[in-house]
């Protein structure tokens, strides 16, 4: 099986495929995803909410997220892994490249941070250093308290233009990868077509490059809810190899997300 990497993905979003994700915390359903065919997984900071029964991602540690990068990797072989940057990881340049360098040590093949335009110079510093980046806008959970709660971003005109322009900037300063979370449809859609990289939606409509799901919502046994983004596949096909399959193909042809899952 060959390795998917950010070329592979480049190369899926100019050849108008999706790109199909996953979050994922273990070996043993890092290796079940992947031999599905998964394209990508992220350890997520969502681990806070969906292992540990937190109400928001702030306590996940670097730490946390380096033991259960190593745990995937472990458990793959041909995906593409992206390590979360918890919250306060990245405050300075100088404790980002430190920390990424922890997660990369670990397995990640990319990291992912949570902001805007201040990020710009400690993303080209961490590119500098060999360390590719996924940017992430929209709804960013660690910002949570900032928002008052977990809500859909950029629906007055004046919110979606800055997120536009701050997705073109976290490319400017080299992003290879963006995750848009909880935007409309449209905004979305007009950003995935703006931008060369690839763009991963979760609740921004199928218009973006590819979906991702936290895995606890994609199986329908999430500990606090089911998001108005998500679906459980597992209730479709009652096998977990199978609705990962499902997912997957949905995702691909797509099929998901349908407006009920989309904003506007």
């Amino acid at each position: 099986m060959k390795k998917v990497t950010i070329s592979t993905l480049l190369q899926l979003k100019q050849k108008g495929e999706k790109i199909a994700a996953l979050t994922a915390y273990d070996a043993s359903f890092a290796k079940l995803f992947d031999e599905q065919f998964i394209d990508v997984m992220l350890i997520g900071d969502s681990l806070g909410m969906v292992l540990k029964g937190d109400d928001d991602t702030l306590s996940v540690s670097v730490n946390d997220l380096a033991y259960h990068t190593a745990c995937v990797r472990k458990g793959t072989d041909r995906a593409f892994v992206i390590s979360d940057m918890p919250f306060m990881s990245y405050a300075t340049p100088e404790l980002a490249y430190a920390n990424a360098a922890k997660l990369m040590a670990n397995g990640a093949n990319m990291v992912k941070l949570e902001g805007g335009e201040w990020l710009t110079s400690t993303i080209s510093g961490l590119v500098e250093r060999g360390i590719p980046v996924c940017g992430h806008l929209g709804l960013t959970p660690q910002s949570v308290h900032v928002f008052g709660g977990f809500k859909v971003q950029g629906r007055e005109n004046e919110q979606a233009q800055k997120i536009l322009d701050a997705a073109i900037k976290l490319e400017k300063a080299g992003i290879q990868l963006l995750v848009l979370e909880c935007i409309p449809s449209s905004v979305a859609k007009l950003i995935s077509e703006a931008l060369t990289i690839p763009v991963i939606g979760i609740g921004a409509g199928v218009g973006t490059d590819g979906q991702i799901l936290v895995m606890h919502d994609m199986f329908g046994i999430s500990a606090n809810y089911m998001p108005k983004f998500s679906k459980n596949y597992l209730l479709e096909t009652n096998d977990m190899r199978a609705a990962v399959a499902a997912y997957i193909e949905d995702v691909k042809a797509s099929r998901f997300p349908g407006p009920e899952h989309s904003f506007e």
